[in-house]
């Protein structure tokens, strides 16, 4: 009777330490892109921001837009790591790219998440190490571009205060 007592109090203190708020109990974020674009022009596109940005010079005006590192990268799938500059921490990156209207579109599942086992809140940051990427290489603004993007704080860790200026 004992133990069930403690495996009761023990699931009720971890039920207490959640967060109230809805969303990943892991710092992570699930995004999705549409661009009215082939894979291969976002792919292209991607990978040339994540070379650009390998550095840690490339944050030397403030923000983490650098210290990204491509692990491996086709037309359907890319992998990635960036390493937040002050904090050395981790995140794994990853684009999934599929084409839809006879190959004239690209629809793009992007990820990332901490490589720290313990994250739990992380501002934004990995909404941010996508997004950075998206809009520094250009496809959030070309003229002729589709452009929609679907996620909340459900799927992606306090995507709503997201500052990727900071982040």
């Amino acid at each position: 009777m004992q133990v069930k007592t403690c495996v009761l109090m023990y699931a009720l203190l971890l039920a207490a330490s959640v967060p109230s708020t809805a969303g990943p109990l892991h710092a992570q974020c699930k995004v999705e892109w549409y661009f009215g674009v082939p894979c291969g022009v976002v792919c292209s596109a991607l990978v040339s921001q994540i070379k650009k940005w390998a550095t840690i010079s490339s944050c030397a005006m403030g923000g983490e837009k650098c210290l990204y590192t491509l692990q491996s990268a086709n037309v359907h799938f890319i992998a990635a790591k960036h390493m937040v500059p002050l904090r050395k921490k981790v995140d794994d990156i990853s684009f999934r790219l599929v084409p839809y209207k006879l190959f004239t579109h690209c629809r793009v599942v992007a990820m990332s998440v901490s490589e720290t086992w313990y994250a739990v809140h992380d501002h934004g940051t990995n909404y941010c190490n996508l997004y950075n990427l998206i809009d520094g290489s250009g496809l959030t603004e070309a003229p002729d571009i589709i452009y929609t993007v679907i996620t909340s704080d459900f799927v992606c860790t306090q995507r709503s205060s997201a500052n990727c200026t900071v982040y």
